[in-house]
């Protein structure tokens, strides 16, 4: 039985301490008012910053000003129009540099949330194809599953607070006032209001968690039996919850992803989220094992295991650029306004975070997982462990910032917090759920085929 040392339960309380405290301080210092804005851009206007349009309009508005003092109202409408106009882009910055913790929050709340749903959608695969390879690492995954049902639940939670006790931080067609001016909208309102949102998003967390509830629960109880029934059941539910997650996934990712902007829309998109989703999962799969066994646990976990692992981590990598350069791909050849709209505000303004995904989440992965030789090292899987996990948490970061915080996104206190507040919460939940059953399935009927297993 593994225990949960009051070390590393100590460490998890510290991440999730600083964490707050960073996620506190971002929301104070993120209400700026008309003032601060107009000056902000005007510094950035008078040292030439990376911001060129904003740069432009507080120029415009120190002109525009200028006309209104030395004409008063010669220059009548046209003055009164500039000055109109960059009022209202001072309150679209504002409320820009507003959305980032909240952004910053939502990134880190789904980034931790999707791993463990990433795991028990791959523990349920394994379950139901009957692999004879994995079962020593089964109650590694259920450890890190425990994490979906309080994880899914907080994205949730964040979601839907952004659009009622928050000023519409995350998705805009929960604003009553855009959707009045928006058709297209408008269009999409029988699927996006909130009330539909949040049952939906219950309907998922409610599958899901039963799953893992369930299967969880017959395979602490396959442990002592003397027959294969409890097999059986999680074999049945396995088959099932796949179908059902499959539908669910896609649902959730158009839910809680896509619909941060409205009027771009992928046919891909699911699948896109679900290799991201998965190869992270696998990710950590591998990095709690390899943590377990450096500290005298997993004893029956030998390098042929890792190299499986290692093997799905390089697999799924190769998937998810295929994902990404096929979406990529045919938006950009077709060359419709509303599709590739998404990626131009990417290249101009997420440029190195954009492209810099795509080196950590394939070009990386690929050099370094290769050779199978390496796949056996603990120290390289770790160390190709890390860099995927970074690649994928940008590529959420690149889904959502864009059209929540437009160009006035940078990694900083909001962003670190927030990872470390839900890096404290995951330690805790899946070593505090590791601690609670013997970290070999005992009666599993593949188990001394996964034991014996050799590559």
């Amino acid at each position: 039985m593994y225990t949960f040392s009051n070390k590393l339960k100590t460490f998890s309380f510290i991440l999730m301490i600083l964490g707050a405290l960073g996620v506190g301080y971002g929301f104070m210092t993120s209400h700026k008012s008309f003032e601060e804005v107009e000056h902000l851009l005007a510094e950035e206007s008078h040292h030439g910053g990376g911001h060129g349009e904003e740069a432009d309009h507080a120029e415009a508005s120190h002109g525009a000003h200028a006309a209104v003092d030395s004409h008063g109202e010669s220059h009548g409408d046209s003055a009164h129009a500039e000055v109109d106009e960059h009022a209202k882009h001072i309150e679209h910055v504002q409320h820009q540099i507003a959305n980032r913790p909240w952004s910053a929050l939502y990134v880190a709340a789904f980034f931790f949330m999707m791993i463990a749903l990433g795991v028990l959608a791959f523990y349920a695969i394994q379950i139901a194809s009957q692999a004879g390879w994995s079962p020593v690492l089964f109650r590694v995954m259920e450890g890190i599953t425990a994490y979906l049902l309080p994880g899914a639940l907080i994205v949730l939670a964040i979601a839907v607070a952004s659009g009622t006790i928050g000023h519409y931080n995350l998705f805009v067609w929960m604003d009553p006032d855009v959707v009045a001016h928006d058709k297209l909208i408008q269009g999409k309102a029988g699927w996006l209001n909130i009330g539909g949102f949040a049952i939906r998003g219950l309907i998922f967390i409610a599958g899901w968690s039963l799953y893992r509830h369930f299967s969880r629960k017959f395979s602490i109880a396959q442990d002592t039996a003397e027959d294969k029934s409890n097999f059986k059941k999680s074999f049945r539910i396995s088959a099932a919850f796949l179908v059902f997650f499959i539908y669910t996934e896609s649902m959730m990712s158009w839910d809680w992803i896509m619909s941060v902007d409205p009027h771009w829309f992928s046919t891909l998109f699911g699948w896109y989220v679900f290799a991201s989703m998965f190869v992270s999962g696998i990710t950590v799969i591998a990095l709690i094992t390899l943590y377990l066994k450096s500290k005298g646990q997993l004893e029956f976990v030998n390098e042929n295991h890792l190299h499986d692992v290692a093997k799905f981590m390089f697999a799924f990598s190769i998937f998810w650029t295929y994902l990404w350069f096929s979406q990529f791909m045919l938006i950009w050849y077709s060359n419709i306004p509303e599709e590739v709209t998404y990626f131009v505000t990417r290249f101009q303004d997420y440029k190195l975070p954009f492209l810099g995904m795509v080196v950590m989440n394939f070009v990386f992965p690929i050099l370094m997982l290769m050779n199978a030789d390496y796949k056996r090292i603990p120290w390289f899987v770790v160390m190709a462990g890390l860099v995927i996990l970074f690649g994928h948490y940008i590529d959420i970061f690149n889904m959502i910032m864009p059209a929540t915080v437009g160009d006035r996104w940078f990694i900083g206190i909001p962003e670190i917090s927030s990872v470390l507040l839900f890096a404290g919460l995951f330690i805790f939940v899946v070593f505090t759920a590791l601690s609670k059953a013997p970290l070999l399935v005992k009666g599993y009927p593949f188990r001394k085929e996964s034991e014996e297993f050799h590559y």
